[in-house]
């Protein structure tokens, strides 16, 4: 399973996932008034200091312009993109036909009250070349990403039934509920975990011991 941590601000940040055991590491761009949000020139740097260690960058964004966004993926060089606003499908087509041979798309999923807002959409993104999705939960005022909000499993498995992509899990995941996720870790195209609060230290930084804690609860042994 992949073990995705999101967020990341610093060189040292990627270092610490990378011995946490992060296959993947988020890297905010173009997503406005975002804690982690960096300029163009730190998400190259950053998506560099990524592929030294090991780990592949993903650019992750609010943003529906695949202009901008095919851009930074070829400045950065990054392997991944994550769509995680209300991007219509168009992007999704957009970002494989124009995107470099091999890019990885994800496209987030979002759930509140186990309802999935892109529910109609869902076999539209998959024609149009998304990779596989990503769950994650809506906060009661409508934010989206990084809301330390869980989702329920039946919702998530249900969800899974209904769609043909590998998905990537998040919303409040940490060291001590993997257990509540039992149906869908068992799914047959869960793909791997996403996290980002239960990964931050005291000061707000990705800390390896508590990614690290992350990595070790979720992956098979």
């Amino acid at each position: 399973m992949l073990v995705k941590f999101c967020g990341a601000t610093t060189a040292a940040e990627i270092g610490d996932m990378a011995e946490a055991g992060a296959d993947l590491v988020g890297l905010w761009y173009r997503v406005p008034g975002g804690p982690a949000e960096l300029s163009s020139g730190q998400l190259a740097e950053l998506a560099a200091a990524a592929r030294e260690r090991g780990v592949a960058p993903v650019l992750v964004t609010f943003a529906a312009e695949p202009a901008p966004l095919l851009a930074a993926v070829a400045a950065a060089s990054v392997p991944w993109v994550q769509l995680h606003g209300y991007q219509p499908p168009s992007v999704v087509r957009a970002l494989r036909r124009d995107g470099p041979p091999g890019l990885k798309i994800a496209k987030v999923l979002h759930l509140k009250d186990g309802a999935c807002a892109e529910r109609g959409l869902t076999a539209a993104y998959e024609r149009a070349g998304a990779d596989c999705f990503l769950y994650d939960a809506v906060a009661p005022d409508g934010r989206i990403g990084s809301t330390a909000r869980t989702l329920d499993d039946a919702a998530v498995t249900a969800l899974a039934d209904r769609t043909g992509l590998p998905f990537l899990l998040a919303g409040g995941l940490h060291a001590g509920n993997r257990e509540a996720f039992a149906g869908a870790v068992a799914h047959p195209r869960f793909l791997g975990i996403d996290a980002d609060s239960a990964a931050r230290g005291a000061g707000g930084l990705l800390d390896a011991g508590r990614a690290a804690a992350v990595t070790r609860a979720w992956r098979p042994r």
